[in-house]
């Protein structure tokens, strides 16, 4: 039989979201007599022990006899059990530096990972993750920045509604200035942003109009790749190269900066890719953005004049105009930005029941029959060794 173990998150800020919750677990035990799920107990998850327990599930302290543990954040080293499968989102694959540490024990005590952010259906795009529910959380926090600062209208804070049906009864009513938002991205994030605005009443715009017209309601203008990305020479974009040579582009986005109030920023960035636009930006002007909402969230990332993280507590800091130094909030000479971290903490629930569904529709079958193709790719570390497709980390992994 195989044992899967749902661990206990270790990381601090702790994560209170689950891979599986106990109705997921009960299904996979009627449907999968070959699989047990057992939960290490803990006192922080958006699922309680109990209600794991009254799923017919067992839950216990040590876990150290199921073959794979699944947890959501990483694995703090001194918690690692060595021989064991993991998965988790590691935050490596990019060489993150605060990472080092835990890839190099990973090796060290012959675990095998599975990062989630790998796992990929066969034309690249992710299987799963909590994007959807980042981008709905995102976008909320970044309207409840805006009416903040402008005192045009009024948000409660997402985590004072117990789920995402509940969330979105606070939006009756509501009204909105005539306000123009830019949402960056097309994966699941930006779809989260979408969501959120249209639930809003938001109208959609082209890029054209949203760059030409003035509105007498509020309107977002969805930006993707070919709306963000021009090639420097042709002038043109293609999806395959801007992935295999993004430095060869320019970013298109500073079209945008004089007639955009909210930024929604839902793109993939990594040091290749240019920024939508430079920190420096922000002290013409003609820039008119007021909030900012980094649902990606790189610290000085597509977005630079995020300074780092914000917390769920305290989701909105400053940013000076003139110092380009962090400030406080909704000050005249500021930008706001909105950089939290783990924004599906705010709707664990529904996050974790996103999670585990896609979980169990495109990864459990191949995590039972093992070395699959999908389960292959997204390996980084094979019982102590980096696997094929991650020799890239090997100074990383060795350094």
């Amino acid at each position: 039989m195989l044992k899967i173990g749902l661990i206990r998150e270790g990381k601090i800020p702790a994560d209170n979201r689950v891979a599986l919750t106990p109705a997921q677990c009960k299904w996979i035990h009627k449907n999968h007599p070959e699989i047990q799920v057992i939960v290490q107990s803990c006192n922080s998850r958006c699922f309680t022990d109990k209600e794991y327990q009254m799923a017919g599930v067992t839950v216990k302290e040590d876990v150290s006899d199921c073959s794979i543990l699944m947890g959501i954040k990483e694995v703090p080293v001194e918690m690692l059990i060595p021989d064991k499968t993991y998965l988790f989102f590691s935050h490596t694959k990019k060489l993150q530096p605060y990472n080092q540490r835990l890839l190099q024990a990973v090796i060290a005590n012959n675990i095998t990972l599975i990062d989630y952010e790998c796992l990929e259906h066969e034309d690249g795009t992710r299987i799963i993750g909590f994007g959807f529910f980042a981008g709905v959380v995102g976008a909320h926090n970044g309207m409840y920045a805006f009416g903040k600062r402008t005192a045009a209208y009024q948000l409660d804070r997402v985590n004072s509604s117990k789920n995402f049906q509940h969330l979105v009864h606070t939006y009756f009513g509501l009204k909105l200035p005539n306000i123009k938002i830019a949402v960056t991205g097309s994966g699941r994030v930006a779809h989260g942003v979408l969501e959120i605005m249209n639930l809003m009443g938001i109208h959609e715009v082209e890029p054209e109009d949203f760059l030409k017209k003035q509105f007498v309601y509020p309107t977002y203008v969805h930006l993707k790749g070919a709306d963000l990305y021009r090639h420097k020479i042709t002038g043109s974009y293609n999806r395959e190269d801007f992935h295999d040579n993004p430095d060869q582009y320019d970013c298109r986005f500073r079209d945008f900066l004089g007639e955009t109030d909210i930024l929604m920023n839902g793109v993939y960035w990594e040091a290749r890719i240019p920024r939508l636009f430079e920190l420096e930006d922000i002290q013409q002007p003609g820039f008119r953005i007021q909030t900012i909402a980094d649902i990606t969230d790189d610290m000085h990332g597509s977005v630079p004049c995020n300074l780092g993280d914000s917390t769920i507590e305290n989701p909105v800091y400053g940013v000076n105009k003139i110092t380009l130094e962090k400030a406080t909030p909704y000050a005249d000479d500021t930008v706001d930005v909105m950089a939290v971290g783990n924004l599906p903490n705010e709707l664990p629930r529904d996050a974790s029941r996103y999670f585990g569904e896609q979980l169990i529709k495109y990864v459990l079958a191949d995590l039972v029959t093992a070395n699959t193709k999908l389960i292959d790719h997204a390996t980084i570390v094979k019982a102590g060794k980096l696997n094929e497709p991650y020799e890239y980390m090997r100074a990383y992994a060795e350094g």
